[in-house]
Order: structure tokens, then sequence, then C-alpha cells
């Protein structure tokens, strides 16, 4: 059973989460990343750095390298802190999974939520937050040969090379950050769903104490926007609240403790106190918020747990091939190589 429902699951997520790599690899390959770093200086605002780092698609470590670049080209600390809690708990690539996985509602509420925190956390990182400190902004070291050298510009990629790019990104780097994530927790959700009764854990699933125990479980966790989908939706088959799960997929991504300590480096020891106790506040009230909506309208989550008939499709099989087999190559790419040097000793 357990086999089966894990099947079930990848399959279910599978055409989702191909689209949105695609889409991830063409914001990659078509937004040049001095627009990005630019729109984030010291001039803009957090709800700029918000709503530019909800799309992009950067889990919880590749958000980290972005964001101290960000900062070392100008950005402000409450701008490089809402672009960190923003990027890392949505994202186009998620955006699918969640479909596939919750339905509509969660997938509208999560990027809604994830822009509301990161709102947020910078504002209260701008008030309460030490004074701004000059960073100083890395030059890119020019060159100069001769004073006859070619000034020209490298060659524009061509259509060809734009999209073995896109691709490339899409499926290739991007994959290899969450697939391992994805895995753990598509087997947490199945193990769940073979497990555990539905209602078990309902008991304990209510209210602000149910949230903030969330949310001790997922500081630690080093787990993407993506990669806890599956995660959530384990938690809400053994009983938890819609919102208790929207606060896991909130804190999960943003806070691992990798992202804690660049934090604490890059923007200060107070800075860090104040976006752990940002993001927990507004994730309460966005898991609260939920709650009460669902209940009022009497909503149902519609998770995919191994019951549709439509996985059976020819697209849902197809595409569950397609991802499988896209993962072993990573992983050969990963592992083979250090095998080989390895054996040739």
């Amino acid at each position: 059973m357990f086999v089966e429902n894990f099947v079930n699951l990848f399959t279910e997520a599978a055409p989702f989460l191909l689209l949105g790599m695609l889409i991830a690899g063409a914001i990659h390959q078509l937004v040049p990343a001095t627009w990005i770093n630019k729109t984030l200086g010291k001039q803009s605002s957090v709800l700029n750095a918000a709503i530019i780092g909800a799309p992009l698609p950067l889990c919880s470590c590749s958000v980290i390298p972005v964001a101290m670049g960000i900062r070392r080209s100008g950005a402000s600390k409450a701008s490089t802190a809402s672009f960190l809690v923003a990027t890392p708990e949505t994202g186009i690539d998620s955006v699918g999974i969640t479909y596939a996985l919750m339905g509509p509602v969660m997938t509208i509420a999560r990027p809604i939520a994830a822009i509301f925190s990161a709102i947020i956390t910078g504002s209260m990182i701008r008030w309460f937050g030490n004074p701004e400190v000059a960073v100083p902004m890395t030059q890119p070291e020019v060159k100069v040969s001769s004073c006859c050298a070619s000034k020209t510009a490298p060659p524009e990629p061509s259509m060809v090379e734009k999209i073995i790019s896109i691709f490339s990104f899409g499926f290739g780097q991007l994959l290899r950050d969450f697939m391992l994530w994805l895995l753990i927790g598509l087997g947490f959700a199945a193990l769940v769903t073979t497990l555990v009764p539905p209602d078990y854990l309902a008991q304990y699933g209510q209210g602000v104490v149910a949230m903030l125990v969330v949310v001790l479980i997922s500081i630690p966790m080093y787990i993407c926007a993506t990669a806890s989908t599956p995660v959530a939706v384990g938690l809400l088959l053994s009983g938890i609240t819609p919102g208790a799960a929207l606060v896991f997929m909130l804190t999960g991504p943003a806070t691992n403790i990798a992202t804690l300590m660049v934090i604490k480096k890059e923007l200060g020891g107070r800075e860090l106190f104040i976006y752990l106790v940002s993001i927990t506040l507004s994730a309460l009230v966005a898991g609260l918020t939920l709650d009460f909506l669902f209940d009022y309208f009497g909503w149902q989550m519609q998770l995919a747990h191994g019951g549709h008939e439509g996985m059976l499709g020819f697209v849902y099989q197809a595409s569950a091939v397609i991802l499988a087999l896209l993962m072993g190559f990573q992983l050969y790419k990963t592992y083979m190589p250090k095998t080989k040097d390895c054996c040739a000793h």
C-alpha cells in the first residue's frame, strides 16, 4: 500500500512539476540578473522585493547567494529580508504542485500569504532593526589588455541556445536542488496515508497551539517550497487544519538553519530575532485567517492521495515516466563521476 500510494502521489504531481520547471527555466533565461539587482537596490521598497521574489524559481538553498548578491549590490536590510522570505516560501515551480496536491484554494492562499509574510518581515526590520551601515558594493573587474583591444560585446545567444539553457536550468539545476526533498516529502505523505487514520491528529490539529508546534518542527528543517507541499499533504491527511498546513509551508522554507546563519552574518543578530518573530506571527495570522475562511464558507480541501481516476490518464503516466527518467539522469550525473574516480585509483 505504501508503494502504491507513493506512485499515485508521484503520478498526480508529475505534469504540474514539469510545467513549473519549464516556466522556471524561461524566467531564469529571459529575466536578466542585473535587472533584479537594480530593482532591489537602495531605493526599492519591501513590497517590490516581495512581489519580485515570490515567483522566482529559487529554493531555500539557491536563494542564499542571490540574497547576498543583492545585499552587496546595494539592497537595504529590509528589502533583503523581504526577498529572503518571499522567494523560498513560494515560486512558479511550487504553484503547479500545490494545485495538483491541494486544489485551487491553497494554490491562491499560499502566494498571497507568502507576500504578506515577506512584507511584514521586511517592514519590521526597517522599523525596529539597527540603522543601515554602508555595504561595500562589489564592482565587476574591468580588464584592458591594450588600447586597441576589441570592445565588442559577446554575441547574443541564438534561439536554439536560449531554448537549451531554459531546459538545462529547469530540468537540470533546479530539479537537482529540490528532487531529494521532494521524494522524501512524497514518501512522508505516502507513509501517513498508509499508516495514520485520517482523524488521528484532528484533536491536536486545531488552533494556535497546533500551529506553534508546526513552527517548532519546521524551523530546523531544510526544505524548499516544492518539497514542503507533499509533506503538508501528509499532515493534512493526518488531521491538521489547512491553516496549520499553510503555517508549515510558510515557515519551513524560510527558516532553515543555513538561511538563519546568513541573516545573522549579513544583517545582524537583532535582525535575525526580528526575522524569526515576524515570520512566526505573520504565518500564524495567515493560518488562522485561512481556517476562519474555510469554516465560514464551508470550503473543502481537494487533496491528492491516490484516489483520483484522472491519474490513470496518459498525460499523467507519461509525465511520471519523464520525471522519473530526469531524476535518474540527475542522480547519474551527480554520483557516477565520483564512482569512476574512486575506481580509477
